[in-house]
């Protein structure tokens, strides 16, 4: 997932993405504590996009309170 395709959502749109990869992150973790995860970088990845979505969120609520 790249920034600019976060930077083209809606703040309800990114506040959704970032609950459905909260619960993938859960999910990604109880798999890897049972032995299921084959590819243990996909927590990874998760977590870096998590951060990116938080990252884009915080930005436009700056960008709101600067602008009134």
């Amino acid at each position: 997932m790249k920034v600019s395709e976060l930077k083209g959502m809606r703040s309800d749109e990114l506040g959704k993405k970032l609950a459905d990869l909260q619960k993938q992150i859960f999910t990604l973790r109880s798999q890897a504590v049972t032995e299921n995860l084959e590819n243990c970088r996909v927590i990874r990845n998760t977590r870096k996009d998590i951060a990116r979505v938080m990252t884009v969120i915080n930005q436009t609520e700056l960008a709101d309170k600067k602008g009134k």
